[in-house]
């Protein structure tokens, strides 16, 4: 059995409508996207990194021990997913940014591509990242 840990990015969210929505509620069904209330809001998320389990394990490791960004990594280990958001922006991006000299070539890609996803989060805060453990 493979075990990997899979990053998944909002791409895009939508309505779960069968009727069309009376002219009256439309704003708010605006307002409802604008603040991100999920009632019969669906969220499109698209694997944007994967990466196998042990090799997950060892790239998070190179993140200061008992920090507070490598607590929130090791959460995926922990309870099998996490959520990445605007609130953890700052201190993932200063932790994977420092840790990014002690990396391997692989991980420091992964950095890479970590801190570009952290900078579109910081760019728009109603993106966020899922983190999940999948098991085949």
């Amino acid at each position: 059995m493979s075990e990997q840990v899979v990053f998944s990015q909002l791409s895009r969210k939508f309505i779960d409508e069968n009727d069309a929505t009376p002219a009256e509620a439309q704003q708010v069904v605006y307002y409802s996207l604008a603040i991100g209330h999920h009632l019969g809001v669906i969220d499109c998320l698209e694997a944007a990194l994967t990466c196998p389990w042990d090799e997950y394990l060892a790239w998070i490791a190179t993140l200061e021990a008992g920090s507070d960004a490598r607590r929130k990594m090791e959460g995926v280990p922990k309870y099998g997913e996490i959520v990445i958001d605007f609130n953890h922006v700052q201190m993932l991006v200063r932790a994977f940014d420092e840790a990014r000299a002690a990396q391997t070539p692989q991980q420091q890609e992964w950095s890479k591509l970590m801190l570009s996803m952290l900078h579109d989060i910081h760019q728009e805060s109603a993106i966020y990242l899922m983190v999940r453990r999948l098991r085949d």
